[in-house]
């Protein structure tokens, strides 16, 4: 029950009283437990405005930021999603509560394992995981109706624009390693439409396309 209050009150002060207002997205952040997503050790923290390690130099991010994030993608419940960076699965888990389908990739095979072992434990059975190289996508399931990348790159895997589909949105933060910019990118035939929705910091995406390790 203490973690049920506290996820509560993290909604009410740190999310809707900044301006997240898609309901769908509430109640998603609402029902599920942040806490058992990271290692025991951070378990208290779960509902605190901040980001927290997950291990292996990786972290859950900030809810606010994972509700920014989820809004912009503008899910409706028919989509299938790709996910860059499965990391805990927590972001998995919200979006698998908003779409038809997640893929979710992880390039660090601890991870993913342990989110796949914890998204089954929890009743997801609308998600893949696989491990790889995000920034080249997943060829195979395109075109996606959404992306989403939880890690920064210096710019936005040329891969990923060719594997969103038609009307389809990505969202990622580009920018150097210390901040970026939350990029919100639609599809319109061959053109790509670059929307701004602010200034964020997050690990970096290591692959290809992205930052070399």
């Amino acid at each position: 029950m203490k973690y049920e209050g506290r996820r509560e009150k993290m909604v009410r002060t740190q999310i809707e009283a900044r301006g997240v207002s898609d309901p769908a997205v509430l109640r998603a952040i609402r029902k599920i437990p942040r806490h058992r997503f990271l290692p025991e050790a951070f378990q208290d923290q779960a509902y605190d405005d901040c980001p927290l390690p997950i291990g292996h130099k990786q972290t859950i991010s900030q809810p606010y930021t994972v509700a920014v994030m989820t809004e912009a993608l503008g899910l409706t419940g028919r989509e299938r999603v790709l996910e860059i960076g499965t990391g805990s699965g927590y972001q998995s888990a919200i979006l698998a509560e908003l779409a038809e389908w997640v893929y979710s990739i992880e390039r660090i095979p601890e991870l993913a394992k342990s989110a796949r072992e914890l998204l089954d434990e929890l009743g997801y059975d609308n998600v893949a995981i696989r491990v790889g190289d995000g920034t080249r996508g997943w060829k195979s399931e395109a075109p996606f109706d959404r992306i989403m990348v939880t890690a920064g790159a210096p710019k936005v895997p040329e891969p990923l624009l060719q594997q969103l589909g038609e009307g389809g949105r990505l969202v990622i933060p580009v920018g150097d390693p210390y901040t970026q910019t939350m990029t919100r990118v639609t599809r319109r035939g061959s053109e790509f439409q670059h929307e701004s929705l602010g200034a964020y910091r997050f690990v970096e995406l290591i692959g290809e396309y992205g930052w070399d390790k």
